[in-house]
Formats: C-alpha cells, structure tokens, sequence
C-alpha cells in the first residue's frame, strides 16, 4: 500500500508539475507578435536598424493586459515575395496576433495582401499606402509623402528656388515622393524639371544625373532611402553640381551618411522629432518618449540609435501595447485579431518617438505636423534647423 500510495504521489507531483509548466508556457505566448525585416539584400541598410528598434521595444517591455509577448522574427531578403510567404507563415503556422514589418515599401504591401485575406493585423513600418478595403487590415508608421515633402518645399521657397530636379527609386516609394512633390511645388512656384529613376539594386546613376545636371535646377531632391540612396548624391558631386540638395526621412540611417560622404555634406532632410530630441524643448512631449527609447537601446543593442529606423520599429510597439491594452479577450482567435485591429485604427494621441499618433479605419496614417522637422547634415550629424 505505501509503495501504491508513493507511486501516486510521485505521479501526482509530476502531472501537477507538468500542468504547471504548461500553464506558465501557455502564458509566455499568450500574445504572438510576428516580425518581418530585411536583414539582407539592398534594403537591409534600413532592415538592420528596424531589427535593432524591435530588440529596445522588447527590452522595454514585454507585457501587457496580463499577457505575456512572444515575438517571431524572419528575414525576407529584400524581396516582396519572400516577405509575403514570411507573412502567411507566421499567421497559419506560428499563429501570430499581429504582424510588424517590414523594411521596404513594396515588401509592405506584399504583407498588407496577406493580412487583409487573413484578417490579420499589420503595422508597416515602411511608407505604403493602400486605399480603401485593400489597405483594411494595416497602419503606417513612418510619415507620409505629402506631409514631410510640403515641410522640404517650404525650405526650397524660402531660399528662392525656381527649379527642381528629382531622381527617385523606381518603386511604389519613388511614386509617392514624385507625386507629393508635384502637386506641392507648383503652388509654391517651383517648377520639376525631371523625373529620372533607378532601381534600389543599381550601382550607378551616371546616365541620369547627367541629364539632371543638363537641365540646371536651383535644387536636386531625391525619392530614395539607406545605403542605395546616396548614389545620386555622389554623382552629382562628381559632375560639380553646386545646387542645394534635397532629401527625405527615408535617409536618416548613418549607412547612408557614410557611404554619402562629402557628397552629402549639407543635405536638408525633413525627419521625425527623434532624430535630433536633446535638441527639442521639453514641452515636447515626443522628448521623454524619445529619451525613454534611446535608453531601451542603449540596454539592448550597446549603443546609442544613430538612425530614424529604429524608433518606427519602437514606435509600431507602443501602438500594439496601446491595442492591446484595450482589448478584451484570449489571444490566438480570430475575434481577438479583429478587436485588435479595430482598437489600432482607433488609437488617439499616442505619444511616439516620431509622431503623436492618432489613426482612423479609413486613414492609414496617423501622423500630423507634430511628427516632422527639418535637419541639415554637418561635419556628419544631423542639426535641427530652426
């Protein structure tokens, strides 16, 4: 009988040490977030950094609501496809809540078809934009066209210039700058000369830096981003182009400064509030969250953040936490990624590293005036310019 009795116990002790570690696993992956970068190929310059805002986000915190976060992270390569099979794998085999990603702006949109057919929540942290029920199931982070090209053009008229050139990537990201740059510059008296373009792979842009340089404009901008972005930049110096020289958020990474070099000396660039935070008022409420990351990547990287990248990637993490902490419900059902996406496009002034977000169901931006300012590079470091 004690030895009956001695077995029971011991499988007793073990079914309920088995149910407990069960339990807490059960707990560890409660809410599953999915996470989609470029940590190779041409757009990994800007993935690398996304990876290292999503290491800070977790250092900063890793619950909410009681759940505790798993984070799934893939690679896609640079490439669309990849990133959308990324997408598919994490929702019907990993079962993820939610996707954050990616780096570039047509592997976004790849991500966003996904998460429409599987109604699943996507915060892309690259610029893209899709109208209407297509774009349903997604928000963007990073600023729109229109709101930081309009910052750019103010510049350009308050230092007369007449003409601008512009060569773009060959992509959805090229589009958009090229289209908010034409229909902000003719109402400031600013003609485009040009509308030249290269793809993000391209290892020269000699032929259509000449044909800009033919035309003579007051000012070159360009609609690109990281590393492939100062090809245009170092050809123009090349060719003595003396102009000002224009370029967009997409740019602020320390790849692009380095492998820019004097070419790039004295670009203005409208960017988000983080990029030069000490230098903001403390009134400022983007200052403390700002500071609150640098500290978070400090902690996870053993560094200080040198680009505008990273902070998206914090930035799509404190709008999950905000969601999530207003959902009711169990994560890894259907219902729980309906309510969360339905609690994302309801988010109302949440303070950011690089905006004060504020989304609505038909509006994939959640960005305003507050999420921009200008800065120029000197001697290497990004100033505001006031």
């Amino acid at each position: 009988m004690r030895i009956a009795s001695r077995s029971f116990c011991l499988r007793t002790g073990l079914a309920l040490g088995l149910g407990a570690l069960a339990v807490a696993n059960a707990w560890a992956a409660d809410l599953k977030v999915g996470f989609i970068t470029s940590l190779s190929g041409p757009v990994s310059s800007l993935g690398i950094p996304y990876e290292k805002g999503i290491k800070a986000a977790q250092a900063y915190k890793s619950e909410v609501a009681g759940h505790k976060i798993q984070m799934i992270s893939l690679d896609d390569a640079s490439d669309p496809s990849t990133a959308a099979r990324n997408a598919r794998k994490l929702i019907d085999e990993d079962k993820v809540d939610v996707i954050i990603g990616t780096a570039g702006s047509p592997g976004a949109l790849a991500i966003a078809a996904v998460a429409r057919e599987t109604k699943t929540p996507l915060i892309s942290i690259a610029n893209a934009n899709l109208p209407g029920e297509a774009g349903a199931w997604m928000v963007t982070l990073p600023q729109p066209a229109p709101l930081m090209v309009s910052a750019v053009v103010e510049r350009m008229k308050q230092s007369g210039v007449k003409t601008v050139g512009y060569i773009g990537f060959s992509d959805a990201w090229g589009d958009l700058v090229y289209d908010a740059l034409q229909k902000s510059a003719g109402p400031a008296g600013i003609q485009v000369v040009s509308n030249e373009r290269y793809a993000r792979g391209d290892s020269s842009v000699a032929g259509q830096v000449l044909k800009i340089v033919a035309l003579r404009p007051d000012a070159v901008i360009t609609g690109t981003s990281g590393t492939p972005g100062a090809l245009p930049y170092i050809a123009l110096a090349e060719r003595g182009y003396k102009g000002q020289i224009y370029g967009m958020h997409a740019l602020i990474n320390p790849d692009f400064v380095r492998v820019g070099g004097a070419a790039v000396e004295g670009l203005l660039a409208p960017t988000g509030p983080v990029i030069v935070a000490e230098q903001l008022p403390d009134s400022n409420p983007i200052k403390k969250v700002s500071l609150a990351f640098r500290d978070a990547y400090q902690k996870a990287n053993g560094s200080a953040p040198t680009d505008a990248f990273s902070a998206y990637s914090f930035d799509a993490w404190l709008v999950m936490l905000d969601a999530a902490s207003r959902v009711k419900g169990e994560p890894g059902t259907p219902d729980y990624r309906v309510a969360l996406r339905d609690a994302i496009v309801s988010t109302k002034e949440l303070v950011g590293t690089h905006s004060v977000y504020n989304f609505k169901p038909d509006d994939r931006y959640g960005s305003d005036e507050r999420s921009r300012v200008v800065v120029r590079l000197e001697k290497g470091k990004w100033v505001l310019v006031k």
